[in-house]
């Protein structure tokens, strides 16, 4: 069993613990009645599993300064953006603050004090900003994503492939939904009938409407709720929702960024957790 003193060694006790093939064990984190912490790969009463760490080729990174509550910048200048959430903005050169936006960026300062972390990736590394995109957890196996949505801080942004969480992270979401936390409560957020989407285009909203009919291209499917206003959907992610004509005549929640093109709105949908039959 490993001391907390020797902490900085978890990486290669790691590496030590899986098997050849480099499949991943477990790693269990115990605190006994002294306070002292040890990690092993043998589970005892009151040991926490840590998935996080378990896995091969994982080690700490450390972070330098928190950019907003969803992206954060490492000692090597290399920009992480968390994965499959998102948090309102905060004030920059190019757009204005959101609701929410800097108590998301002060919590996850609070978070990351000790500014050391775990990364773990999915199948897209980076986005089109040149950003790597990962899932971060603290080195007691906190997930980070996870616990901004379980604070009502940041809402889920599921962009596939990078679907891996996704259930921890919806139903993370629909707690702190239920409970009214952060974000949930505030007016900026409130669901508004999609024929006033002309007047709520900025940021991320939430609409409700009911599609009446579906069109169908070469690149996406849409729902279409009128003649200027439809939801889209490529068809490469059409099998991670159910049948879209299940969706018809029914009151449903849309929630996502609305694009314009002269007096025609949409937005587009990457995963079925945007859309929500009320």
């Amino acid at each position: 069993m490993l001391d907390i003193k020797q902490f900085f060694l978890i990486p290669y006790l790691i590496l030590s613990l899986v098997t050849p093939a480099l499949s991943a064990t477990e790693i269990y984190r115990s605190v006994d009645d002294r306070g002292r912490i040890t990690y092993s790969d043998v589970p005892s009463t009151g040991a926490k599993k840590l998935d996080i760490i378990s896995q091969p080729g994982h080690h700490l990174h450390s972070v330098v300064r928190v950019y907003d509550g969803d992206t954060i910048i490492l000692e090597d200048k290399k920009q992480i953006r968390l994965l499959g959430i998102n948090t309102p903005e905060i004030e920059s050169r190019l757009r204005a603050e959101e609701p929410g936006g800097v108590a998301a960026k002060k919590w996850l300062q609070t978070q990351l004090q000790e500014n050391k972390v775990y990364l773990e990736y999915d199948q897209t590394k980076r986005d089109k900003y040149k950003r790597l995109l990962a899932h971060v957890f603290t080195p007691d196996g906190r997930h980070i994503n996870q616990a901004l949505l379980e604070n009502g801080l940041a809402f889920v942004s599921i962009i596939p492939p990078n679907v891996r969480y996704s259930d921890k992270l919806i139903q993370a979401q629909q707690q702190a939904e239920k409970q009214k936390l952060g974000i949930w409560s505030m007016p900026s957020y409130q669901p508004k009938p999609i024929t006033q989407i002309a007047n709520h285009n900025k940021g991320w909203q939430r609409f409700t409407g009911i599609p009446v009919s579906i069109k169908k291209s070469r690149k996406y499917t849409r729902l279409i709720f009128d003649d200027k206003i439809d939801i889209r959907i490529l068809n490469t992610n059409l099998n991670l929702f159910p049948a879209l004509n299940t969706y018809l005549g029914k009151s449903m929640e849309i929630r996502g960024w609305v694009s314009r093109n002269k007096d025609h709105y949409t937005l587009l949908i990457q995963h079925p957790s945007a859309l929500i039959i009320r």
